[in-house]
């Protein structure tokens, strides 16, 4: 197995790496030498979560302690790979599989560094891994994935580069890959996707993945993939349009957990839909008050050109609608009002299956990837309303990420279960185990969700 940056599978120097909560820690000190015990008084050290003692030899620290609070939790272990010197360290003390995994996972996002244009200062310190947890190491692989191609500027993450990675994809697992672009889109009844991506130099189009049996349940990933965002002619301000590379994070989300669903071989039919495009400003670009159509016959009027996401959204979520599927879960970075509800580290789950919201925010839980349930307040459609057209694509600061939902659900089936995540995909400052820069949020939540629903379904 190629190992990820952080890990060794082969050192005969790995010094060890006592991993303790502050309760495990009192009964260990009090076992060790009296020096280890004087040493760790002097700094007044307990195990607390996210702290680190490093245990004094003859020729520097013979071995660590790694203070962590949920063990279960990956980024209770994530501060390790540079809190520690250099080299290689190995656990000193058998651990659960569940805490052994969460640590491999945890050791290997705090290891990440987007190292694209800049190396960093400093490798992580190396984990030896006796036995390695595949699953754990392919939910690192995803999660890394997510990074990259937020962190990658638009000149090399445009709507081109952004298929080459969904070929990639698609051609590592043996599934079936092809795109609609240019006018194309218009020629197979896509007309909204083509009229946000319009006036770019950079064609607009929709990818699509397919893998797996035609017996098995049918999941429609779909994933906002718009590369950048100036907001059109309702231009955003420049601290606004700053982090914009970052538009196509739910492109990213939806990509990487089809590769994940690949990787796992977890028994389902996979569609993944992406529609890519740049929200640019020319000749081309669509005009507030506009009313364009869409592939489900709604009319729509442009009320906010910066309100984009939900216009190329609607008609992949059509398309992923007319295949009669099992579930459509659809990952975007849509609006900043989620952000001002829940933060940046809490996507915004909505749902209109209950059964469905339900299993995610359990899966949340346990695997320490929270995302909260948002309503699907249907009296907000209200905000909706256009005199002109069936319904307009914004038209109120009200309940912003609740409208956006509102408006996407509008393009999806009766009675098909479906879920939306409105995702920050950003980490605005570094905190241990989250560099500064494109996050994964939700993620490894999604995965649980739908192997357990797997699972259950026998």
């Amino acid at each position: 197995m190629n190992l990820p940056a952080g890990f060794t599978s082969a050192s005969d120097n790995a010094r060890p790496l006592h991993v303790l909560d502050k309760g495990g820690f009192t009964g260990w000190i009090a076992a060790q030498s009296p020096a280890w015990q004087a040493w760790a008084a002097a700094q007044a050290f307990d195990a607390a979560p996210g702290t680190l003692l490093l245990l004094p030899g003859d020729n520097g620290p013979d071995a660590a302690v790694l203070g962590i609070g949920d063990a279960l939790d990956p980024y209770a272990y994530a501060h390790a790979p540079f809190a520690l010197p250099g080299g290689d360290w190995k656990a000193a003390d058998e651990l659960a599989p569940e805490a052994s995994a969460a640590l491999q996972l945890g050791w290997g996002l705090g290891s990440y560094r987007f190292d694209r244009y800049k190396q960093p200062a400093r490798l992580p310190a190396r984990l030896w891994l006796q036995h390695a947890d595949s699953e754990a190491l392919d939910l690192l692989a995803a999660c890394r994935r997510v990074r990259d191609w937020v962190n990658t500027p638009t000149e090399h993450m445009g709507p081109e580069q952004l298929e080459a990675a969904t070929l990639a994809i698609a051609q590592e697992h043996g599934a079936v890959f092809d795109s609609i672009v240019g006018d194309d889109l218009l020629a197979q009844n896509l007309p909204a996707i083509h009229a946000v991506g319009r006036a770019s130099h950079r064609a607009p189009r929709l990818l699509r993945l397919q893998w797996g049996d035609d017996g098995a349940p049918h999941v429609v990933l779909v994933g906002k993939g718009v590369c950048f965002d100036t907001g059109g002619l309702d231009l955003k301000p420049a601290d606004g349009m700053r982090n914009m590379k970052k538009d196509m994070g739910g492109a990213a989300h939806a990509l990487a957990l089809a590769g994940l669903v690949m990787a796992r071989q977890l028994p389902l039919r996979l569609t993944l839909l992406i529609p890519a495009v740049e929200n640019a400003i020319g000749p081309e670009a669509f005009r507030p008050g506009e009313v364009i159509a869409t592939r489900k016959g709604v009319s729509v009027e442009i009320d906010n050109t910066d309100a984009e996401g939900r216009v190329v959204l609607c008609d992949a979520l059509t398309l992923a609608g007319e295949a009669s599927p099992a579930l459509i879960v659809d990952f975007a970075t849509l609006t900043g009002a989620a952000r001002i509800a829940l933060g940046p580290d809490l996507p915004a789950l909505f749902a209109n299956d209950d059964a469905l919201a339900n299993d995610w925010l359990s899966a949340g839980q346990q695997m320490r990837d929270p995302v909260w349930r948002m309503p699907l307040w249907r009296p907000y459609l209200r905000y909706l309303t256009s005199p002109i057209a069936d319904m307009a694509n914004a038209g109120s600061r009200m309940a912003g990420a609740v409208t956006a939902a509102l408006y996407l659900e509008r393009f999806v089936p009766e009675g098909t279960p479906w879920a939306h995540l409105d995702v920050y995909a950003w980490n605005d400052s570094a905190r241990p185990g989250r560099p500064a820069g494109g996050e994964a949020l939700g993620l490894r939540s999604a995965y649980a969700m739908l192997k357990a629903r797997c699972n259950a379904a026998g």
